[in-house]
């Protein structure tokens, strides 16, 4: 298995498990969104875009600018999460997520452009 498909399924589990859980509102999501500062329906609307992001890296192998495109917008919501995190002046721990998962994406998005030249 390439290292491509590997990142892909791993950002798909992700970001799927993720959106899903938002838009459920489980666990502990509601308690994340009041101390962001989102409502929960806020937060569900974040989750969609979570999980419509993992549904456009899953297309990666069909469509690669549509998961391209799929993997800006995942960039996008986590530098808004890591802003978050840093106007909440949340420690360390609670930063690593988002920017794991930044880098994940990233380097997704590299070796999708390589592919493509």
């Amino acid at each position: 298995m390439s290292l491509t498909a590997v990142l892909t399924c791993l950002i798909v589990l992700i970001f799927a498990l993720l959106g899903a859980t938002k838009i459920m509102a489980a666990g502990p999501m509601p308690e994340l969104a009041a101390h962001a500062g989102f409502t929960v329906t806020a937060y569900r609307w974040i989750g969609a875009l979570e999980l419509a992001g993992a549904v456009g890296v899953a297309l990666a192998p069909v469509l690669p600018l549509l998961a391209g495109l799929a993997g800006v917008g995942l960039l996008i919501l986590l530098a808004g999460a890591v802003t978050t995190h840093v106007r909440k002046k949340d420690r360390l721990p609670k930063l690593v997520p988002a920017m794991v998962c930044a880098a994940l994406v990233t380097c997704h998005l590299v070796l999708l452009a390589g592919a493509g030249s």
